[in-house]
């Protein structure tokens, strides 16, 4: 989690977040000529409201749960368990669970960067854009991804280090003939200042009936010193299409500083080419020459208590001449070759 819990009532405990920004974004002229312009909006950063809770069954075994729901404070929308929820039981062998939840490969990384879950979240380059609430075949391309009716395991700790397992299960085989699924794994060290993982997820017959997707990565975070966090994810996406292959790698680097009372917060990812045969264009990226892209982001987070915190950040992608890399929450809809921006400044609360 990226937030604090607070307010136990007994078994029961309330959390929420609350985050919202107003944004000057803007692309430049695309490769076809296309101008896409600039607007002036407020943003949702995937606000939450939540319960959780547990029961001791006895022994070392208790039953856990949890119900967390999407708040949209710019618009007043909102849905009952769209985020993160499950039941499940915890014991001495670990945690087995049920529900719809970020999936081993998401998780295992995503606290690496310092704007994830806003506009300038690296889910742009890595994992191929992100997916809040999906299934088999709603959503065929991210690799950061929610998952609807997943099974996950996360084993005990042993000399510092768990396993987390993820099956989505094949539920659209009634509905589709390619009978798809999710397969998600992610080894986690964590020991002191040192953060460290290996994730590994396949989508069985997104693309096409036969053909799996799958993504590699692995990711190291440091706390050097009280002050000072780096973070690195390398990742290799790879799709299987009815065209073809499509083959991808990326880079993530970040930088968290404390500076005065606050931090600042950088984070840079690099997106290659993509390669193979195939025609399509898969969320954000296609094979061939000039398909690469950089995403930089800047920003400084200034806390005005423990739980509200005002921060600023400037984000730009920059495209090559037939990339179409565009922000993964709070999309511009771009062209190939535009290069979206954004200038937020924000305010979060968590409770």
């Amino acid at each position: 989690m990226l937030w604090a819990p607070a307010l136990a009532t007994g078994s029961v405990t309330v959390y929420g977040r609350l985050n919202t920004s107003i944004e000057y974004s803007h692309a430049s002229t695309a490769t076809d000529g296309t101008g896409s312009g600039s607007v002036v909006r407020l943003n949702n950063n995937r606000s939450v409201f939540g319960l959780r809770g547990e029961e001791d069954l006895g022994g070392a075994l208790k039953a856990v749960w949890q119900v967390e729901s999407a708040l949209s404070l710019d618009s007043g929308q909102g849905q009952i368990a769209s985020r993160n929820s499950r039941i499940g039981l915890q014991g001495g062998h670990g945690l087995l669970f049920l529900g719809h939840w970020h999936t081993p490969y998401t998780e295992a990384t995503m606290g690496y960067d310092p704007y994830y879950p806003t506009t300038a979240g690296y889910m742009a380059l890595m994992g191929n854009g992100s997916a809040s609430s999906t299934d088999n075949v709603e959503n065929t391309s991210a690799f950061d991804r929610r998952q609807k009716n997943i099974v996950q395991y996360r084993s005990p700790r042993w000399a510092g280090v768990s396993l987390w397992l993820g099956w989505g299960l094949p539920e659209e085989k009634a509905t589709v003939a390619r009978n798809p699924a999710l397969y998600s794994v992610a080894a986690v060290y964590e020991r002191g200042p040192l953060n460290a993982t290996l994730a590994w997820e396949r989508h069985q017959h997104y693309q096409a009936a036969g053909r799996n997707d799958d993504a590699l990565k692995a990711g190291l975070a440091w706390q050097l010193l009280p002050g000072t966090r780096l973070a690195g994810v390398v990742e290799h996406l790879h799709y299987r299409t009815d065209t073809g292959d499509l083959q991808r790698n990326a880079y993530y680097v970040s930088l968290v500083q404390q500076v005065g009372a606050g931090s600042v917060r950088v984070g840079v990812a690099y997106a290659a080419n993509g390669t193979g045969s195939s025609t399509d264009t898969i969320g954000f990226f296609r094979s061939g020459a000039q398909t690469h892209a950089t995403q930089f982001t800047v920003g400084y987070d200034y806390p005005l208590s423990r739980r509200t915190a005002l921060y600023a950040y400037y984000s730009r992608i920059d495209n090559a001449a037939n990339a179409v890399y565009d922000f993964a929450i709070n999309d511009l809809g771009i062209h190939a070759g535009a290069d979206p921006q954004t200038f937020a400044l924000g305010l979060r609360h968590t409770f």
